[in-house]
């Protein structure tokens, strides 16, 4: 090659890389535009700094939605299981058990560096019907609830951060929920699902968890009161999961800080645990901001409470939300749209979490 052919070749190269900001040395320039931007701190990142997670729910069939496991992977340090560990899944037959959606699931957040929120043990719905089928004596149902908590404990003993052992056990009136548990062993099961739970894991988090108990109210109450007695009979309870599925047509529990307070006295941690905000459809500007208000005012509260550990938003988009199906014509709930774009709400929540 003649040698003012390799200058030229040489001179464009290096053009090429000043344009590309990678030249360096003296005299290398590039122009402002041509930087990279500095990366941002994701949600979980941000949640870190303060002592906090920020998680996400997901579900087994949108696993295939690269785009969205990307999103998952990077934004978020726990996820909860939709679905995949719920008792129709893990046990369809009596004493045959299924860990392949609940595996998955652990699978893809240990390949992430991430923990993992179990959901949920003992619940009213989504149970098989070889369960719901019959009628059973309190001693038969006892020993069935017995063996599936501690099965199923035990399998993922060591995997999962924290169980939701009892799911959505009381009324809006703070009555006890009339549920297959209930009706057959009374209000005794809380407790026991609590100390086989524990048998079975020691370490694990164990939760009661439910919705509609954000503000101080009787439902909450109903909890307050419970998980104090469970406390002074030494029961293993470790914290309250409130799911806050709020909807902007029913006003924001303004009493959430002072509620999350009241249960961190009685020496348990509390997680706001399946977060969405839906609204009626058509979303607006105006919802959307106020959306954005909501998200950033849950997030402060947490905050503002030394035992309030963390966030889990019900999935993180609405194109997996499972508000449109239950809730015709409201949706819009999550802080990622349907083309995983974000919203005001997620850049509020990175506001209160003291980012950009």
């Amino acid at each position: 090659m003649r040698r003012n052919t390799r200058l030229r070749l040489v001179g464009a190269l290096a053009a090429a890389l000043v344009t590309a900001g990678l030249a360096t040395g003296p005299g290398a320039q590039a122009s402002p535009g041509a930087q990279a931007s500095p990366r941002q701190p994701t949600l979980a990142e941000l949640a870190q700094r303060h002592g906090r997670y920020f998680g996400s729910a997901t579900d087994n069939p949108e696993l295939t939605d690269t785009a969205y496991t990307a999103l998952l992977g990077d934004e978020f340090d726990m996820i909860t299981p939709g679905n995949g560990m719920k008792w129709y899944a893990t046990e369809p037959q009596q004493g045959v058990f299924d860990w392949r959606y609940g595996d998955q699931i652990v699978d893809l957040a240990r390949s992430n560096h991430q923990r993992v929120r179990a959901h949920t043990l003992v619940w009213h719905s989504q149970l098989p019907d070889w369960l719901t089928g019959r009628t059973w004596t309190a001693d038969e149902l006892r020993a069935v609830l017995k063996k599936h908590i501690q099965t199923e404990v035990r399998h993922y003993r060591g995997k999962v951060y924290s169980w939701d052992v009892v799911n959505e056990a009381f009324n809006e009136d703070g009555s006890y929920r009339e549920t297959l548990w209930y009706q057959t062993l009374g209000p005794g099961y809380i407790a026991d699902a609590l100390r086989w739970a524990h048998q079975a894991d020691p370490h694990a988090k164990l939760y009661l968890n439910d919705y509609n108990i954000e503000a101080v109210g009787p439902k909450s109450d109903a909890y307050y009161r419970l998980a104090k007695d469970l406390k002074a009979r030494h029961v293993p309870l470790d914290g309250i999961g409130l799911q806050a599925h709020l909807a902007l047509q029913y006003g924001y529990p303004a009493s959430l800080e002072d509620n999350l307070r009241r249960f961190s006295r009685l020496g348990l941690d509390t997680a706001l645990t399946e977060v969405d905000v839906r609204m009626l459809l058509p979303a607006t500007e105006e919802k959307l901001a106020q959306q954005a208000d909501w998200y950033r005012d849950l997030t402060s509260a947490c905050l503002a409470v030394r035992r309030c550990v963390g966030i889990t938003v019900w999935d993180y988009t609405d194109k997996y939300s499972w508000i449109p199906a239950f809730f015709p014509g409201e949706g819009a709930a999550l802080p990622w749209d349907e083309q995983l774009r974000p919203k005001p709400a997620y850049f509020a929540i990175r506001k209160a979490l003291g980012g950009r």
